[in-house]
């Protein structure tokens, strides 16, 4: 088993491998294309990784979440239009999207009241706001599923090895 470091203050990059039980070594070969010494330098936060090098670190350490969070909190695009997606269970999953379904199912009528000119008035603006607020949670629901089944193969996969 890897030692683990003692250093205070680690960063995503470096817990995920160390939970992952791989030395810089073998991150490095799992990779197949970083070295070493370009891991430290993430780890050490001498260096944002690019996006391939995420891709790469996530898929090495099994830690799907790592590109959402990068994009999240470091793509210049990402930081605008990219939500960082909370990581929880299947179940919390499902009945956060059965719960946000059924309130969509609530305000279905109101929406269809509000949209139906191809305006939305001043009057008509707070119960609008409120649907797209129940629809971006649906789509980070989703998106908590989609990493939830991506994680899950990537765990099946490496048990599969």
């Amino acid at each position: 088993m890897p030692k683990r470091s003692v250093r205070e203050n680690k960063n995503i990059w470096q817990l995920a491998r160390e939970e992952a039980g791989l030395t810089r070594a073998e991150a490095s070969q799992k990779t197949g294309f970083l070295s070493e010494s370009v891991i430290e330098k993430i780890e050490y936060g001498e260096k944002t990784p690019s996006a391939d090098e995420v891709a790469a670190l996530a898929k090495a350490y099994r830690h799907m979440e790592l590109c959402n969070l990068y994009c999240a909190r470091e793509c210049a695009i990402g930081k605008n239009s990219v939500r960082e997606i909370p990581l929880s269970g299947l179940s919390d999953i499902v009945l956060s999207m059965l719960d946000s379904l059924n309130h969509l199912e609530q305000e279905k009528n109101r929406l269809i009241e509000i949209t139906a000119d191809g305006t939305v008035s001043k009057e008509e603006r707070e119960d609008f706001e409120r649907i797209r607020d129940l629809t971006e949670r649906m789509s980070l629901t989703a998106q908590a599923l989609r990493l939830w089944v991506e994680q899950n193969s990537a765990d099946q996969d490496a048990q599969a090895q």
